[in-house]
C-alpha cells in the first residue's frame, strides 16, 4: 500500500512541476489571451448574453483556482528544498550559528527575538565602524 501511495504522491509532483512550469511559459500567456480574444469576438455572435458572459467568469475562476494548488505545490516544494540547501551551508560553516538551523519552525516571537538579536549586532558592528574611522 505505501508504494502505491508513494507513486501517486510522485506522480502528483511531477505533473505539479510540469504544469507549473507551463503556466509560467509565454505560450501558456499567449493561449490564455487567444482564448480572451476568441470570447470577445464572439460575443456579439451570442449578442453578449449572460451565458456568454458566464462561460469565461466560470472558466476563469475554474482554472484559476486549479492551478493556485499546483503552484502552492510547487511553491512549498522549492521553499522546503532551499531550506535544507541553506540549513546544510549553515552546518558545514564552522563559525556559523546552528540555532539558524530550522528556524522556520520557530513562532513570530521567537523569529523577532532572533531578528532584534542580529539588528542589536548590526548595530554594534556599525557603531565600532565609526569609531575607528579617522577624521579626513
Amino acid at each position: 500500500m505505501a508504494t502505491n501511495d508513494n507513486r501517486s504522491e510522485k506522480g502528483f509532483h511531477i505533473f505539479a512541476t510540469q504544469a507549473a512550469y507551463l503556466v509560467g511559459t509565454k505560450w501558456a500567456f499567449l493561449t490564455a489571451l487567444l482564448v480572451i480574444v476568441l470570447w470577445l469576438v464572439s460575443g456579439p455572435y451570442f449578442h453578449y448574453s449572460d451565458t456568454w458572459q458566464l462561460i469565461i467568469n466560470t472558466g476563469t475562476t475554474v482554472v484559476t483556482f486549479l492551478v493556485v494548488f499546483l503552484i502552492q505545490n510547487t511553491q512549498n516544494r522549492d521553499a522546503r528544498a532551499i531550506h535544507l540547501k541553506l540549513d546544510e551551508i549553515i552546518k558545514s560553516i564552522d563559525q556559523a550559528q546552528n540555532e539558524m538551523i530550522d528556524i522556520e519552525h520557530l513562532s513570530d516571537a521567537e523569529l523577532q527575538t532572533l531578528a532584534d538579536k542580529y539588528q542589536r549586532v548590526r548595530e554594534e558592528c556599525d557603531n565600532r565602524r565609526k569609531r575607528t574611522r579617522k577624521p579626513a
